[in-house]
């Protein structure tokens, strides 16, 4: 009963926030921005009149699976910064504002508050990203060619295990900070890290999280699944709940120490 209330608690708040619009509304914008652009580039500048008379432009035929890519190289970047900027005062805000206190002294459980938090951003997140990517894949299809409900579907559920490990970094330094800016900062910084370890290391990393997106490409190209895509994901799964479990030790102790 206590964890629900809380649960409900976020829920209410994301909405007061107009989270559930807002966030949805930027990740489908995101999805949708490099197939349609792409698409509609040649006449785009010949429009704005930026080519010399009798000059062809052409783009290469891109696949559909080559589009559904291009959404997710926006979602890696722009879209991983939107999901740090909208968890990172998730926890730290209410630290800094005292809320959380008045929260705790009920008694409330320490793992109730953070798993609760976790849970509603990554329900928000995942709405959000099947929103963006189901778009995306409207698109693809009309423009470009077809694209299976089910290779929809693999996209959606494999790279949504790295947003889960992207919000379950910001979690983790909610739980340390009670600067939003360091959490933005510190998340933002882990995920390059991992990124330049894994390039620089890519031939002992194979199920390295950062890798989700290679392997992704590789199962719509090969039409399967593959065990480094499964094994990848597990990797990615373990360090999320790990994260969230040094979480609440870390925030426990924290708010003890305070």
């Amino acid at each position: 009963m206590q964890w629900s209330t809380l649960f409900q608690k976020e829920l209410l708040e994301n909405w007061r926030n107009k989270k559930w619009i807002w966030v949805p509304l930027v990740i489908i914008l995101l999805s949708i921005m490099d197939p349609i652009t792409n698409y509609f580039l040649p006449q785009i500048i010949e429009s704005v009149g930026g080519m010399p008379d009798g000059t062809v432009f052409e783009l290469p035929d891109f696949s559909p699976s080559e589009v559904i890519m291009m959404s997710l190289s926006q979602l890696s970047s722009l879209g991983v910064l939107v999901i740090v900027l909208l968890s990172m005062g998730t926890i730290s805000g209410e630290r800094k504002s005292g809320v959380s206190e008045l929260i705790l002294v009920k008694p409330v459980s320490y793992s109730n508050y953070i798993t609760s938090k976790w849970l509603s951003l990554l329900l928000l997140v995942w709405l959000s990203l099947f929103l963006g990517l189901l778009m995306s894949w409207y698109y693809t299809n009309i423009l470009y060619g077809t694209l299976s409900f089910v290779d929809f579907t693999k996209v959606f559920f494999f790279y949504g295990i790295w947003l889960t490990l992207v919000v379950s970094l910001s979690i983790f330094y909610n739980s340390i900070f009670k600067s939003s800016g360091l959490v933005a900062f510190f998340t933002i910084l882990t995920i390059m890290i991992m990124s330049i370890i894994t390039k620089i290391f890519h031939h002992v990393l194979d199920w390295s999280p950062n890798n989700l997106s290679i392997y992704i490409q590789e199962m719509l190209t090969a039409e399967k699944i593959n065990g480094d895509l499964w094994a990848t994901s597990g990797v990615a799964l373990a360090i999320s709940v790990l994260l969230v479990l040094v979480s609440i030790q870390m925030f426990k102790r924290k708010e003890m120490a305070g």
